[in-house]
């Protein structure tokens, strides 16, 4: 390995930048992941930079700076000595200000226009002690999109923070139970895996050429709890996913929003117009479902990487396959969820995502970046918006010794004037937008919306006797 000298210190060449890292270097994807943290205490800083020196500093992409070789070489990771005074940032701010939450909102928002010093390893954290209608303090988490996806550092975040039942034990996230199958119906399982695979060769070959939606776009965030515990009742009654439920919740609310917005006029007209339908024909929405092409990684594989650099796989493995929405106003409620099961359903039998992910691979090795960031942008920018899902503690957890009240992550940087998130917590379930207010003008009212299309599904769900509402699991 060899050295090279940075500044005041010694520093080590560590690998060059994965094809992924090299495209988020680009302009058209120069990309960051925000997580916002709501908690239930006031902040004590010296608690904070305590606990990053002992957690997050240790792990290699976040004490390390990305060098070009000489001569215009290709970039690598070097790792430095980092001075966590550098990447915490405690503003000074009025304790007693009228809007608390706007301030949050507005704070966030020129985050996005300003960008990390390349001179240091590419993330800070912002400390707001500032009692909101959620929390008591807000910490946001900014970090370059070339460190890592966003399910590996999401994962990172939460092997930084302990129970708080047990300030020992990292927090416990569901994973999913594959199911056993007998020995018996061995023909009929192979006929059934011939027809899986003819069905993955056709949706592959016919997703990976399709595509259309919006232009890059700056960004607004809010978001919206409602209860994991209502998800969970639909998704038991309907025999379906979370994801199947929730994107049939997105497509909802944004039926309902998109409903009222081609409807605006005047006051008087504006209750008559919400109730019919004012969508116009052949409205095209597409979304890009991101994926995460590699097993959720451990927490506790990160924990020990942190506390005894171990060595763990690390980087960005993401593929996105494209879903088309369904923005229409229904009857049943529940025909939002069933229309939802069946495009996922269909792209679980579909290669596009794995696709997507090799080819941005090969074409920045065989091409560069920046010939591979104008396909991709090209791509995004003839989609609509972005979706995801990140499953997160089903316990209370604190960060470095303060109770965590919400989690809220998101991006910018992506050509999609709208991002849709959710990440579960407890028994909550935070949506979390990112928006451009000229295309999504009333961000709030789309929160509204989303809230409202899960108990309309919720109640069609008790009011067909699918399920009972005070049986939920």
């Amino acid at each position: 390995m060899g050295k090279a000298i940075s500044g005041e210190s010694m520093v080590e060449v560590e690998e060059p930048l994965s094809p992924a890292a090299r495209l988020f270097q680009t302009r058209q994807f120069n990309c960051y992941i925000i997580a916002i943290i709501g908690c239930k205490t006031v902040f004590n800083s010296h608690v904070i930079k305590a606990g990053l020196e002992h957690t997050l500093i240790k792990h290699p992409r976040f004490s390390s700076l990305m060098v070009a070789g000489k001569m215009g070489g290709e970039m690598r990771w070097i790792r430095t000595k980092v001075n966590v005074e550098d990447h915490v940032i405690i503003p000074n701010v009025d304790p007693n200000m009228g809007s608390p939450d706007q301030f949050i909102e507005n704070y966030i928002s020129n985050m996005t226009k300003t960008y990390l010093d390349d001179s240091k390893p590419l993330w800070d954290i912002h400390l707001l002690n500032v009692k909101t209608s959620e929390a008591e303090s807000t910490a946001i988490f900014r970090i370059h999109h070339s460190i890592g996806d966003g399910m590996s550092i999401m994962s990172l975040v939460l092997a930084c923070t302990r129970k708080t039942s047990d300030l020992n034990a990292l927090p416990t996230i569901p994973t999913k139970k594959r199911q056993r199958s007998s020995n018996s119906g061995r023909f009929i399982r192979l006929v059934s895996y011939i027809w899986f695979v003819l069905q993955v060769i056709c949706n592959t070959l016919v997703d990976v050429v399709t595509c259309t939606g919006v232009e890059l776009s700056p960004k607004w965030f809010v978001h919206r709890t409602i209860s994991l515990d209502d998800i969970k009742l639909v998704k038991n009654a309907m025999d379906m996913t979370i994801n199947d439920v929730i994107l049939g919740v997105t497509q909802a609310g944004l039926s309902r929003y998109l409903n009222r917005q081609y409807g605006e006029g005047n006051a008087e007209e504006d209750a008559a117009k919400q109730k019919r339908n004012n969508l116009p024909r052949k409205l095209r929405f597409r979304a890009a479902l991101i994926f995460n092409i590699r097993p959720s990684m451990a927490i506790e594989a990160l924990a020990d990487m942190m506390e005894r650099k171990s060595k763990t796989k690390w980087g960005n493995y993401i593929g996105y396959a494209l879903l088309p929405i369904t923005i229409a106003l229904r009857d049943d409620p529940l025909d939002y969820v069933r229309g939802a099961k069946a495009i996922v359903d269909r792209k679980k039998r579909s290669l596009e995502a794995k696709c997507t992910f090799l080819s941005a691979k090969y074409i920045v090795n065989l091409l560069g970046a920046k010939v591979a960031a104008a396909i991709s942008h090209r791509v995004f920018s003839n989609t609509t918006m972005s979706f995801s899902n990140v499953v997160g503690p089903v316990d209370e957890i604190s960060f470095y010794g303060h109770p965590m009240a919400y989690l809220a992550p998101s991006v910018y940087g992506h050509p999609h004037a709208l991002t849709v998130h959710f990440q579960s917590y407890m028994n909550m379930m935070t949506i979390s937008l990112a928006v451009d207010r000229d295309a999504v003008p009333d961000p709030h009212q789309l929160c509204n919306d989303l809230a409202e299309s899960l108990k309309l599904i919720k109640d069609a769900v008790v009011k067909k006797g699918l399920a009972q509402e005070s049986v939920q699991r």
